[in-house]
């Protein structure tokens, strides 16, 4: 893992679409350190998209339409509700460097959220990066029930749409797990990853 201080070149957002095109992510070890550090895991979570799965629970919650489901209409509300503190995550890794830096790359077009709503309510989301035909995703919030996962759902049935072949989602978690996220070598990622790389950048 590579670290980036104030003693090294500063990092720009084509720095970080480069790095994201060759493997690498970034990641701070607190939100109140000035600093991040690139990661390349040696296993690598995605999720495939043909293998998503939903529960019957989950889609009988979708069917009922909880929430209003927006893309891109409140980024930079997501990753800060991303990076607050909750019950199963005490800390963060998004610091105001990381902050500014996918700020840049929406407005750029390649970083992008998932939001649900209730009323004038943002209650869940994610946001991610997308470059090629791959879709990065960073991190997700929820303030009332299935909210992310709800997302999540909506982000897939996006990239299938519009033709994504890989949803990076750095680490699997056990949550991560029920929807079908599987972890792959380091190798096998790159090749995935150089495959989707291969293609325009997808509109998202």
């Amino acid at each position: 893992m590579a670290r980036s201080s104030s003693d090294m070149p500063a990092i720009t957002p084509d720095i970080l679409l480069r790095a994201y095109a060759s493997g690498l992510f970034p990641m701070a070890e607190s939100a109140d350190d000035p600093d991040i550090f690139w990661v390349q895991p040696k296993l690598r979570g995605i999720i495939p998209l043909d293998c998503f799965h939903v529960s019957r629970s989950l889609a009988k919650a979708i069917r009922a339409k909880p929430f209003e489901i927006r893309y891109n209409t409140a980024f930079d509300r997501v990753m800060r509700l991303c990076a607050e503190p909750a019950a199963d995550r005490p800390t963060t890794w998004i610091n105001p460097l990381i902050l500014l830096l996918y700020g840049e790359l929406h407005k750029m077009g390649y970083a992008h959220s998932v939001e649900a709503w209730e009323g004038n309510e943002l209650v869940g989301g994610l946001y991610g990066v997308s470059l090629g035909s791959a879709f990065f995703g960073e991190s997700m919030f929820s303030r009332r029930t299935n909210a992310s996962k709800i997302c999540l759902v909506h982000l897939v049935e996006r990239l299938k749409e519009k033709g994504f072949t890989l949803l990076d989602t750095q680490f699997t978690t056990d949550h991560l797990k029920t929807f079908g996220a599987i972890d792959v070598p380091r190798k096998q990622y790159e090749k995935l990853l150089a495959a989707a790389m291969e293609s325009p950048d997808l509109n998202f």
